[in-house]
């Protein structure tokens, strides 16, 4: 709110907020560029098309109110861009008649509900009549059409309104709120020194139909990415107030409710699991106005923003939250759709057996997977429940509603010829929630490049799409340079989709194939133009051992840091790193190992041999995938002593658990006894 003369176009509660996320002085400057004090000749001519405008208002008792105020379109004109001249009345009971009063502070959205198109106004009340007021621009902006459901409109002839005030929200009330897709919210800021910045504000919210919880007098909504102008937010910062409009477009009902606020962090756990949440309040009804068949014309859902369709509602979120409390458990999976990638990759579409939500996971994220063991022994992997235990990354984009690993048929894998040539279509899988330290934040202002060998592109599929779909979202996408070596086009999997997502995006996803040969250091200065490029990025690695090998080398020869290289690691595919040396001053000196359930104990030296490869060398075999403490598949109850490890894990465990892959006994464990759940071989 504010003329461009302002140091900052926003009051300090806005300011406040976008500091918060570090948006202060971006804002300022592009607050400057698009807030204006006049209404430009655009917005002048759209407020006179419209049907409808909302409008926020403070009653006498400092109260908030939002409204929706009818007339037939010309019923609102712009005689100069500094005025805007109202000719209608408030709907009969509607809080907003109180609030028509030389000098108070109102807030405008204008909304064009079959286009999603939308205008915002901040004024002040010049002259008011029985039949029409005017008011003078204190700020005037656009918004983008994020959340807005589209609607179709039509006109009905006016009916009586049955006017009901209450104080408590009744059950007609909460499944009005519970069951909507829309509302409107006004909150207010007093005007002292700084009239342009401080007023009244109105914002529309939308987003799936559940995504406002009640709980008897309260309300909790979550906070979606936005414009960052932070109107209403900074508001509630200086005076946690608001006015609430939940319009049933539908029959032409309106529900007025004003009341206090609570903001919640994003942090704070009533969001955890909460698609699409970056923040949230909380509101509690103080005053309520329900008006029956108040809205001269009815509107009918005609599709989702495609923005509210990458967010949650409640009932997913309580789903999702138990979910993740099993995360640890094996669940079933129904095969839904298989699609071959390439002659040898073959992707498999994955639901919860049970219809159940499926746990959100981060792009980059694996599967860990077991099938029965009837194709042969594994010294790999058998144990004494016959189980074949591996772990895919999800080549799916953690918005897509489903999960898809995408697995490379091995001459002599056992799993993957299981998933090739016995699995079918409507077959059940078990598997474990998502989880892995190999991811993408999409959010991060460096480039991302990543560098996949083959089937390694499985995960930056995943990240891709996943930067391309925040992008949507958010408004920011990732820069990111995709390098994918193969021997062949033809093994060029998501060729097509690596294509598309990089015209779509106008390059800011590249997307560079390697065929034939090494992805060399030449390969990476001709692409990304200059090693200050090179150097300002985060590197992800995914392929077998020798390319991942070779192209950590490389990087570390370009100069590239160490933390900025990020790798995919399963079974064989380690990655030796300079800085992740084995701290022997943290490894016992001596110790006995102790196989409980195998009735085997062990002398261990300093300096020797994993847990894992100890209890292999007396012919066990627990089950294991990546050998380096990401999947964790490895993961064995520990009952006495104490365990270091060679290289930091990332796998959950339980705390009476450790990951043998890389645990040796910890200084001053003179015994350490472990339960494996095998059998000696």
């Amino acid at each position: 709110m504010s003329n461009a003369s302002e140091k900052s176009p926003f009051h300090s509660g806005e300011k406040a907020m976008q500091q918060r996320v570090g948006k202060a002085d971006a804002m300022a400057t592009i607050g400057r560029k698009v807030i204006r004090s006049y209404l430009p000749e655009q917005h002048r001519d759209f407020f006179a098309k419209l049907p409808f405008v909302v409008v926020g208002s403070v009653d006498e008792a400092g109260r908030p109110w939002a409204s929706i105020l009818p007339g037939s379109p010309g019923f609102m004109n712009s005689t100069t861009p500094t005025s805007l001249d109202i000719k209608a009345t408030p709907i009969t009971g509607d809080p907003l008649s109180s609030s028509l009063k030389l000098g108070r502070p109102l807030g405008f959205l204008g909304i064009e509900i079959p286009t999603r198109r939308r205008n915002r106004l901040n004024a002040r009340i010049t002259a008011v009549t029985e039949q029409c007021f005017s008011v003078k621009v204190d700020q005037s902006f656009g918004n983008c059409p994020q959340y807005i459901q589209t609607r179709d409109f039509r006109q009905v002839d006016n009916v009586t309104a049955e006017k009901t005030y209450f104080k408590t929200l009744d059950s007609d009330a909460k499944s009005v709120i519970s069951q909507s897709d829309t509302f409107f919210v006004a909150s207010a800021v007093n005007t002292k020194n700084t009239q342009n910045v401080e007023g009244v504000d109105v914002s529309h919210r939308g987003g799936k139909s559940g995504f406002v919880a009640v709980d008897g007098n309260t309300l909790t909504i979550p906070d979606y990415a936005g414009n960052n102008f932070f109107n209403t937010m900074g508001n509630f910062l200086l005076n946690p107030k608001a006015g609430l409009l939940f319009p049933d477009f539908e029959t032409g009902d309106l529900l007025f409710l004003s009341g206090r606020v609570a903001i919640l962090s994003e942090h704070d756990p009533l969001l955890h699991s909460f698609k699409g949440a970056e923040r949230g309040w909380q509101f509690i009804v103080e005053q309520g106005l329900s008006i029956k068949n108040a809205l001269p014309f009815r509107a009918s859902l005609v599709e989702y923003s495609p923005n509210s369709l990458l967010t949650g509602d409640w009932a997913q979120a309580k789903q999702l939250e138990l979910a993740q409390k099993q995360s640890s458990m094996w669940h079933s999976f129904r095969i839904v759709k298989i699609i071959d990638e390439t002659t040898d990759i073959r992707s498999f579409y994955l639901e919860k057996h049970d219809k159940g939500e499926l746990v959100p996971f981060k792009a980059g994220q694996h599967l860990t997977i077991r099938l029965k063991n009837n194709l042969g022994n594994s010294s790999v992997i058998a144990n004494k429940n016959n189980w074949l235990i591996r772990n895919y990354t999800l080549s799916s984009s953690p918005h897509d509603g489903l999960y898809r690993i995408s697995v490379k048929r091995q001459k002599h894998g056992l799993a993957s010829l299981h998933l090739h040539h016995k699995l079918a279509i409507g077959e059940l899988i078990e598997a474990k929630f998502p989880q892995g330290n190999f991811w993408l934040d999409t959010s991060v202002k460096r480039p991302a490049v990543l560098l996949a060998g083959g089937v390694g592109i499985t995960p930056m599929i995943s990240m891709a799409q996943q930067s391309y779909v925040e992008g949507i979202r958010t408004r920011y996408t990732r820069p990111i340079n995709i390098f994918h070596s193969a021997q062949t086009k033809a093994q060029l999997a998501f060729y097509d989709h690596f294509k598309q997502l990089e015209s779509t995006t106008d390059k800011s996803i590249a997307y560079y194939p390697v065929i034939g040969k090494r992805i060399s250091k030449q390969t990476l200065l001709e692409s990304m133009r200059s090693l200050e490029v090179i150097l300002a990025s985060d590197y992800f690695l995914c392929g077998p051992e020798s390319f991942m090998q070779a192209m950590y080398d490389i990087l570390l020869e370009l100069g590239v840091a160490d933390k900025d290289i990020f790798a995919e690691t399963f079974g064989p595919s380690t990655l030796k790193r300079i800085t992740l040396q084995n701290d022997m001053a943290e490894e016992a000196e001596t110790s006995i190992v102790e196989f409980r359930d195998a009735s085997i104990k062990q002398q261990w030296h300093k300096g020797g041999a994993t847990l894992l490869e100890l209890a292999e060398g007396q012919g066990l075999s627990p089950p294991y995938s990546c050998r380096s403490g990401n999947c964790g598949s490895c993961a064995v109850k520990l009952h006495a002593g104490t365990v270091t490890y060679r290289t930091e894990p990332s796998a959950d465990i339980a705390e009476n658990e450790v990951l043998i892959c890389c645990a040796v006994p910890a200084k001053g464990t003179d015994h350490l006894v472990l339960e494996l759940y095998t059998q000696a071989t």
